[in-house]
This record gives structure tokens, C-alpha cells and sequence, in this order.
């Protein structure tokens, strides 16, 4: 594990300086500590009921870290929260990501046709389990979406980007799988689910966008859950992602490919108990990311979620 103080410069974190370490623990009441920013302001990780992802679009961890010029934000977020240093995407394009993400299921047993970017057809659909509906309460949040889990291209929003209407078997995309201003709602009333999914739409999520508009977009969301009373209750972890590094080819396994850059994104992880500053540079996925959040909610593991390390203890989750 690398891990260095936020007053260092992002790219050159030398060796390990301090272990993120710390009971896993639950804390009804975790005592409050010094910190500028939403991380560290508790002492001992307390029991998640609430984990959010945000999902960007096709650029490496070059792209974004170290680049303030274009992401002031989100460089200023990573050195108050937490970083992934060494995250993999799976593969490319987009959809296998996706898929792959939410179901742990393995690269060479997904669709073929989602190495294509299919929609949520009959030979695109997978009958895998998914993590919407694992037994938690759950939304998937999506910018410029039309109507509920719709399942075709709408302007802006891309469906190859919202996984719930790929699972045929699941149960409550109609419901729970909502346009986006729907998150201001449940935030002010205090009902955000125990898993939220978010996308922002093709612009904001800097695919079809700019990283500066992705950032600003972040900008200007990010503090309405990070100010919310989920969130300041001390029971919310918030992970933000790329769904791949730009470049790539269809079907290039990403998973442990540390040689190439395309496989190479960054990962922020904003959290109570996560101290400031803190990077690891273990080799992490996103099979890593929905293991760590079946950890957190209590729920058991799907397919390679239980395969690679997950990300609490760097991150004193």
C-alpha cells in the first residue's frame, strides 16, 4: 500500500509514510475529528448503510490527476479524501464496465454483444444477478433520462451507461431506476437508498463532453449529497469512477494490465472515515469496488467481487 500526505504532490507519492489502518468496527456514535474537507471527520469507521458511485467516462488516471488546469475539483477533492492509485477499469468500450461492475461477473462470460455497446435487446440481456436488488433498497439516478429505466438512446442520455435495464431477471427497474432530479428529492427528504447508482449525462459524464465540464458538473452537484443528512448522519461512502481510460480496444483485458494506460483510471473515495490524503496504491478493480460495497452493506459477493482485494482498509472504510 503507497500512501502519502495530501501536501504532497498528487504524481510523486513516494513510498508508504502511514498505513491506513483501524478497527472495522461499527460506531453508533463516532466521535468527531478535525477536518477541513468531507473526509476524516470521524475517528473509527462506522457501520455504511449508504453507498453512492458516480460514473464518469473514457479517460485514464492521466487525464484527470495532476491535471488542475481542467479538474481543479476533482484534484482538490482527491487530496482531501481518498485515491485509488492503481485502479483498473475491465475492458473496453463502455458496457462490459458496466456489466461487469454491477454483477461481478468475468469479462470472457459477459454478452458477447456488449463488447459491442448493444442495448438491453434479447441477445444483449444478461440473466446474471446484479447488485440492484441483492436484498438492499437501491436507484440508479440518471441525468437526461426520459422516462423510468428506459431502455433506448434519448438525446443526452446513453442506456449503455445505466446497467438496471440490462438485467432481465431484475425486479423494480420501473421504479427504481429514475431520471436524475429525482435525487434532490430523496436527499431532502432523507430517503436516499442503501445503494445509489449515478450517471450524469453524455456531456457531464465527459464522454461527449470536456473533463472541465465533468468537473464543474461535479462541482456543482457533488456538495447536495455531501451536505445532505445522509451524509452528515456518518454513514455514507461515495466512490467516483471512470468506466474506462481513454483509448483501449474491444475486449482488451484490463483487469491487472498495469502496462497500459488505457486500463488505468482513477478512483475517489470520499467517505467520514476515510482520512485526508490518503493514497493507495494497491491493485484495485472495479470487481474491487462492488466487492467493497457488498462488504459495506452486508451482502454477499458476486463472481469476481470475491475474487480481488476490496478497498475498506486502505481507505479506513
Amino acid at each position: 500500500m503507497l500512501l502519502c500526505l495530501a501536501a504532497v504532490a498528487l504524481a510523486a507519492c513516494g513510498p508508504a509514510t502511514r498505513i491506513a489502518s483501524g478497527s472495522p468496527a461499527a460506531a453508533t456514535s463516532p466521535p468527531v475529528v478535525a477536518a477541513a474537507g468531507p473526509c476524516g471527520t470521524v475517528a473509527a469507521p462506522p457501520t455504511y448503510r449508504h453507498v453512492v458511485w458516480i460514473w464518469m467516462e473514457n479517460h485514464s488516471y492521466g487525464d484527470i490527476i495532476g491535471n488542475k488546469a481542467q479538474a481543479p475539483y476533482l484534484n482538490t477533492l482527491a487530496s482531501e479524501c481518498g485515491l485509488a492509485t492503481n485502479y483498473h477499469n475491465i475492458s473496453h468500450p463502455s458496457l462490459p464496465n458496466y456489466l461487469a461492475a454491477t454483477s461481478g461477473r468475468d469479462r470472457d462470460g459477459l454478452p458477447v454483444l456488449s463488447w459491442l455497446d448493444c442495448g438491453p435487446s434479447v441477445v444483449c440481456d444478461t440473466s446474471a444477478a446484479s447488485i440492484f436488488g441483492q436484498g438492499e433498497t437501491w436507484k440508479a439516478y440518471q441525468e437526461s433520462m426520459p422516462s423510468n429505466c428506459a431502455r433506448s438512446n434519448s438525446g443526452d442520455y446513453a442506456v449503455r451507461h445505466n446497467p438496471p435495464p440490462y438485467y432481465e431477471k431484475l425486479s423494480g427497474c420501473a421504479g427504481r431506476d429514475v431520471p436524475y432530479a429525482e435525487l434532490a428529492t430523496d436527499l431532502a427528504a432523507n430517503a436516499v437508498p442503501a445503494f445509489s447508482f449515478i450517471t450524469p449525462n453524455l456531456i457531464h459524464d465527459m464522454h461527449n463532453g470536456t473533463i472541465a465540464q465533468g468537473d464543474a458538473w461535479l462541482a456543482s452537484h457533488l456538495p447536495a449529497i455531501l451536505t445532505s443528512a445522509a451524509y452528515r448522519a456518518g454513514d455514507t461512502a461515495i466512490f467516483i469512477t471512470w468506466d474506462e481510460g481513454s483509448g483501449g480496444h474491444p475486449a482488451e483485458n484490463c483487469v491487472a494490465r498495469t502496462s497500459d494506460a488505457s486500463c488505468h483510471i482513477a478512483t475517489i473515495v470520499v467517505s467520514p472515515s476515510t482520512r485526508a490524503g490518503t493514497i493507495s496504491g494497491i491493485l484495485f478493480n472495479h470487481y474491487s469496488l462492488l466487492g467493497t460495497t457488498e462488504q459495506l452493506l452486508g451482502l454477499p459477493r458476486l463472481g469476481q467481487a470475491s475474487s480481488y482485494p476490496t478497498m475498506t482498509a486502505a481507505f479506513h472504510l
